[in-house]
């Protein structure tokens, strides 16, 4: 099969993902074999290959939000039939017995491992995975349109859902890349009002057309406190920025697998006034189950931008530039 690998990190401008030509994964027991139709690209993708998250598998095939079809079975795997589109989202396996597991925050397991890290993911022509860490998908989505879903959306929904958003509050959000454009139409769904800080004047634009109330740069204040923030750039700097902008009693969430430094902060103009800061950690199958019921219900609308497989390092190079509307998906097959 071809394959997109990563054999060592660095950064994107040096092209770091090769094609190489794999013997076809085989499913083990409780495994099927997908056939990837597309696959979504994510930050995630780019702090993996750039080695801003310490590699703990090489070489490794990135991807995590991979739409396919069943191809293949493992002895003892029946939940899917052979054809049928599924799923292949980050969170690829737990332990299902430690307290994280049993109390719903399977995300949060020490054995958790991920798709596209500790496993090979979605930049291929096919990948194995445990059938019960797949997920049906919506037939109102096309493969493209649904890839992004499977991460952006998915943690998009868990950030808003720790950020303890309700109808009809303000919610900021800083950054506006695929998981934002995503949040932006379930909070506005909800009747909320979304302020949308960002430097790319291209992603305010978006924001606009999807309903934003206003939308700005970091370092201007908007019209109004917020209830509730999300920040999913990976810039320290923006915590204060968010902070500043939040309410008496109100959540940050930071939904970031990797965030630079956070500068010193003043307790009284950034914490005070029990303001609360809550990261986001991977999501659970519950998340995933949630979102993409109410994906269809919205409707969610994914704006995308289409590469072929052996072109994944030049959709990371735009990604890092934050150059893509939107998200970005590799279509495979």
């Amino acid at each position: 099969m071809n394959a997109m690998i990563l054999k060592k990190p660095g950064p994107v401008e040096a092209n770091p993902l090769e094609p190489a030509i794999l013997p076809l994964p085989l499913p083990k027991a409780g495994e099927i074999l997908v056939r990837i139709q597309a696959c979504g690209v994510c930050h995630t993708d780019l702090h993996t290959v750039e080695g801003e998250i310490p590699l703990v598998k090489t070489p490794i095939i990135p991807g995590h939000q991979v739409i396919g079809l069943v191809d293949g079975q493992g002895p003892g795997a029946g939940r899917f039939k052979r054809g049928e589109r599924v799923g292949v989202p980050w969170l690829n396996h737990t332990c299902g017995n430690c307290q994280a597991c049993l109390s719903e925050n399977e995300n949060l397991c020490s054995e958790a491992r991920f798709t596209g890290y500790h496993v090979d993911g979605g930049y291929a022509e096919y990948l194995v995975v445990p059938e019960a860490f797949a997920c049906s998908i919506p037939q109102a989505y096309t493969d493209l349109e649904a890839a992004p879903l499977l991460c952006a959306g998915i943690i998009g929904y868990r950030a808003m859902r720790i950020s303890g958003l309700k109808p009809g509050e303000k919610l900021g959000i800083f950054g506006f890349g695929a998981s934002a454009h995503i949040v932006i139409q379930i909070a506005r769904y909800w009747d909320c009002q979304v302020y949308v800080f960002t430097r790319s004047e291209a992603h305010r634009g978006l924001a606009e057309q999807l309903g934003a109330a206003w939308t700005g740069t970091a370092e201007q204040n908007p019209p109004t406190l917020l209830d509730r923030a999300i920040l999913f750039a990976p810039a320290g700097r923006l915590v204060l920025d968010a902070l500043r902008n939040l309410r008496k009693g109100g959540t940050l969430a930071i939904a970031a697998i990797y965030l630079d430094k956070i500068p010193e902060m003043d307790y009284t103009a950034h914490l005070y006034g029990e303001r609360t800061i809550k990261s986001v950690t991977a999501s659970t199958r519950r998340d995933a189950e949630e979102l993409l019921g109410l994906a269809p219900q919205i409707p969610i609308h994914t704006e995308v931008q289409v590469f072929p497989l052996q072109e994944a390092n030049q959709a990371l190079k735009l990604l890092k530039a934050g150059k893509i509307k939107g998200a970005g998906v590799l279509e495979i097959h």
